[in-house]
């Protein structure tokens, strides 16, 4: 059954993986300022903050599986715009698109999980499906250094996202329905949608958990968010080159990568706040030692231990995120709450290069990674008051068995 998040997941992510390396450079090929082609590149993201709240309208109306097929075929039609685009603002209508049909399927692929998944495997779930996404996020770049090299132009790398959304149709139309998955009983979530107020007023109803813990969700983003766009811009800063920092991030890429499993057992046999809250004090701990050691000797060692101590961190809690939102969504319809809670946490992911260009130009790079220090300590604390209080952890009783419980 997980299959049927799992494969499309995998191949959709290999697509995604292909355009992301190459965006900016497209958008400067189109003529594109490095400022513009900064902001086409984070179109993607602005899209995905942007699309959360519609995508829950749809995987209400329509279902996980045929909101997920419609979200590719959707981001082919982006694809096809940005891999024909003749000027810079044509590709970031292109880009866009592909940025809001990525939130309708990332959110359809949660919400299935989030009902047929019983919640003593719940994080296992996540935390493989969070490991699914990076594995095809490593393999899409090298397909885009292969494509750039068989046709000379980044631009072709869009064609592959075309195939690889057309290879997820298939495979979503291939696969077995996933309402046939339904436990006894129960309604599939298509049969469930919600009243078109739904959306607003599980957000209104569910305010007091998603200022807090969704907040809380929404640094353990930016955190993450921060290690890809401040840990290379210290490294260059400290006189590494460009091929160095890229093999220390990969190295911690892969240490990352390698924890999401052990990350998913830890929060099914400890409760929830045994992965979040050691998460997020490590990668605190890590960002506001970060602030110290700029100027001190040995300085790139420095960067390359705190950087893969960062990487064990944020492995720690892989999963945690997409597993506290359907921890606390309704498991019969929980696309309304995951897309207010989606918006929250890729909101927060979008903001951080601004956020790290605000704080640079304002008093350096030591304060800037201070300062997300500060985020994942207070973050840590909420997660620590609140978690126990919304997402208690429940006694593991019975057979574990896929689809029910």
């Amino acid at each position: 059954m997980l299959l049927i998040a799992f494969l499309p997941t995998f191949i959709y992510s290999i697509g995604q993986g292909a355009i992301i390396p190459v965006i900016s450079a497209v958008a400067t090929d189109l003529g594109a300022s490095t400022a513009f082609a900064g902001f086409i590149a984070g179109s993607l993201l602005i899209g995905q903050a942007l699309g959360n709240l519609p995508a829950s309208s749809v995987v209400s109306r329509f279902g996980e599986r045929r909101a997920m097929i419609l979200a590719a075929m959707a981001t082919i039609i982006g694809a096809l715009i940005s891999a024909n685009a003749t000027t810079a603002w044509m590709l970031m209508i292109g880009v866009l698109l592909q940025g809001l049909m990525t939130a309708t399927f990332a959110l359809a692929r949660q919400a299935f999980l989030t009902t047929y998944v019983p919640r003593r495997v719940r994080a296992r779930a996540m935390s493989s499906l969070g490991g699914v996404f990076r594995s095809g996020m490593f393999v899409g770049p090298f397909l885009a250094a292969w494509l750039i090299g068989l046709t000379g132009t980044p631009q072709a790398n869009f064609w592959a996202f075309i195939a690889c959304s057309i290879l997820v149709v298939i495979s979503l139309l291939v696969l077995p329905d996933i309402e046939k998955f339904a436990r006894p009983g129960q309604p599939s979530v298509a049969n469930t949608a919600a009243k078109p107020e739904g959306l607003w007023r599980t957000i209104v109803d569910r305010r007091d958990v998603l200022v807090r813990l969704g907040l809380a969700a929404g640094a353990m983003m930016a955190l993450r968010a921060a290690r890809q766009v401040l840990l290379p811009l210290w490294g260059i800063s400290i006189g590494m080159d460009a091929a160095t920092v890229s093999i220390v991030m990969g190295i911690g890429g892969a240490i990352d990568f390698a924890l999401f499993f052990t990350s998913g057992w830890i929060m099914d046999k400890f409760g929830r706040a045994a992965s979040a809250v050691p998460a997020m004090v490590g990668m605190g701990v890590g960002f506001g030692a970060l602030a110290f050691v700029h100027g001190a000797p040995e300085a790139q060692w420095w960067f390359t231990a705190i950087t893969w101590f960062v990487a064990v961190a944020n492995g720690v809690g892989s999963g945690i995120v997409m597993t506290l939102g359907a921890d606390l969504a309704n498991p019969v319809q929980p696309a309304p709450f995951l897309g207010a809670w989606r918006t929250i946490t890729d909101a927060s992911s979008a903001t951080v290069p601004f956020i790290v260009s605000g704080l640079v130009a304002l008093a350096g790079l030591p304060f800037a990674a201070g300062a997300f220090g500060v985020i994942g300590l207070l973050g840590a604390f909420v997660m620590w008051r609140y978690i126990p209080i919304y997402v208690p952890k429940p006694p593991h009783t019975g057979p574990i068995q896929l689809g029910g419980e």
